[in-house]
């Protein structure tokens, strides 16, 4: 836009901040800087949407220390799961958090003989089947068990051309969907999460990440049009970053990719044919620049190592470089940024995994070795409201709470998209209009003005026709009288 005009929204925002009795700040329980940003991607001072209420530590569990933990999961019964991955078992614990309910660290085989895990690094319990699927990490499998420890079966490396036999099976995430496939994330291979059939069979690699278009790589796809199949066969080939983790919500799956020096395909949703729903929008996670760290004197690019769905349908993202869930809703707009690199509470050394249970967040943290309870803000509970009501088609239902959200911070864009968004719905397309103007969002405005200019169109047909006929006719007598005059002129030059 032009700078006219955003000294215009400048002021308009500053006015609808001063409006309000309650300016944006940040907490003083955290150990940062409480931030979003704006329409113009700068970093601004923000209302906090979630307060870390404290941490939870193995002993504090009655399990004994934990050692570098990876993975936690919250199963629909509301237990939770930590994949202990240095103590070589799996806690699970009550849905306070606060007392261990069982130690698995010895399974049954069909056959009776006993079993143990060794390194496991990613739990998920499906609902449909009431399963443990365990990446049993350096015993090269996939442990599935009942919950009474008793195994299913085991999903190990897959005999088939294709699978490279010379990589080991080395499993690092795992999850299940509704029939039973099994999806499983393997750290040395960079061709998508390897998927079997309920009963352990190989399919096939879904959802692969695309390799980023750099300069290079485009420069030689350009020259290998012109070189020999020998001298192809002889390049090195340029590979995608691979999947890191991922979650599962109804019919898709969500998969992020760790790579700080890649941004393609850093958060994908995929459905059931492996199509990325978000390849073609232009979408950015983590934080838009790289952040400075003054301690360590060197710029931190945001590396999402896991993923979380909502049950409001909310994507949490998990940067293992700056220790920040960065969360956005199911348009992928950003609702807010919690945590750091901190030794405080709040704070993080080595974020591990994310999970989300009703109005909390919890942080698993390798290093740490705790998880971090983080609780919904008045002012998270509120901008969840605004945007569960429109994410269910209540856009007017959704005016108030986003208003509100305007009152307590008069900065937040998402509250600006939010208006606007209902507005539209609503039919005020003026006013629709004004407030895409203010979240800087060309394409909302382009929405509400095409819509405005077909209903003033609509509106004033009538008058804009009679209007054009009378046009019309007025242009046609002059016409007429023009060629008269043009004619009396000719007969008076021959009478000459």
């Amino acid at each position: 836009m032009k700078r006219s005009s955003r000294l215009l929204t400048l002021v308009l925002s500053g006015l609808l901040l001063a409006a309000g009795a309650v300016p944006a700040h940040t907490s003083a329980d955290e150990p940062y800087e409480v931030y979003n940003y704006d329409m113009w991607g700068e970093a601004i001072p923000s209302q906090a949407g979630y307060t870390a209420g404290k941490s939870v530590s193995g002993r504090d569990l009655g399990a004994g220390p934990m050692d570098g933990p990876s993975d936690i999961f919250c199963d629909h019964e509301k237990t939770f799961y930590i994949a202990d991955t240095g103590n070589d078992r799996i806690i699970a614990a009550d849905s306070g958090l606060e007392n261990a309910v069982r130690i698995y660290d010895k399974f049954i085989m069909p056959d009776g003989s006993e079993t143990t895990l060794n390194s496991p690094t990613g739990i998920f319990v499906s609902e449909e089947r009431d399963w443990m699927y365990i990446a049993d990490n350096q015993n090269s499998r996939v442990l599935v068990s009942d919950k009474d420890g008793n195994v299913v079966m085991e999903v190990k490396k897959p005999v088939s051309e294709v699978y490279d036999q010379k990589r080991t099976f080395l499993p690092q995430k795992v999850i299940a969907d509704k029939a039973g496939n099994i999806y499983v994330v393997l750290n040395n291979i960079t061709t998508g999460a390897a998927m079997f059939s309920p009963d352990g069979e190989f399919t096939g690699f879904y959802g692969a990440n695309r390799v980023q278009p750099t300069a290079e790589i485009i420069s030689n796809y350009i020259k290998n049009i012109f070189r020999s199949d020998e001298k192809k066969a002889g390049m090195a080939r340029s590979v995608p970053s691979g999947i890191t983790g991922f979650d599962i919500d109804g019919d898709f799956i969500f998969t992020c990719s760790q790579s700080s020096t890649q941004t393609t395909d850093t958060v994908k949703k995929l459905n059931a044919a492996g199509k990325n729903i978000f390849a073609d929008l232009e979408l950015a996670f983590g934080d838009y620049r790289p952040m400075y760290d003054v301690s360590n004197n060197k710029l931190m690019q945001s590396a999402i190592v896991d993923i979380d769905i909502s049950d409001d349908g909310s994507i949490n993202c998990l940067d293992r470089t700056t220790g920040r869930i960065f969360q956005y809703d199911e348009e992928c707009n950003l609702l807010f940024i919690v945590g750091t690199k901190a030794r405080q509470l709040g704070g993080f050394d080595t974020a591990a995994a994310v999970e989300s249970v009703d109005d909390k967040l919890y942080v698993l943290d390798s290093a740490k070795d705790t998880v971090t309870i983080f609780e919904e803000t008045a002012f998270g509970s509120i901008v969840h409201e605004a945007t569960a009501l429109y994410n269910d088609g209540y856009y007017e239902e959704a005016l108030d709470p986003w208003y509100e959200v305007l009152r307590m911070d008069g900065n937040y864009r998402r509250a600006y998209i939010g208006v606007a968004s209902a507005l539209l719905r609503k039919g005020d397309y003026k006013g629709a209009m004004k407030y895409a103007k203010l979240a800087d969002s060309p394409k909302l405005y382009d929405k509400a003005f095409e819509a405005y200019r077909r209903e003033f169109l609509r509106r004033h047909f009538g008058k804009i026709a009679a209007g054009t006929v009378i046009l019309a006719g007025a242009a046609a007598v002059l016409r007429y009288r023009k060629k008269r005059r043009t004619a009396a002129a000719d007969k008076e030059e021959k009478e000459e």
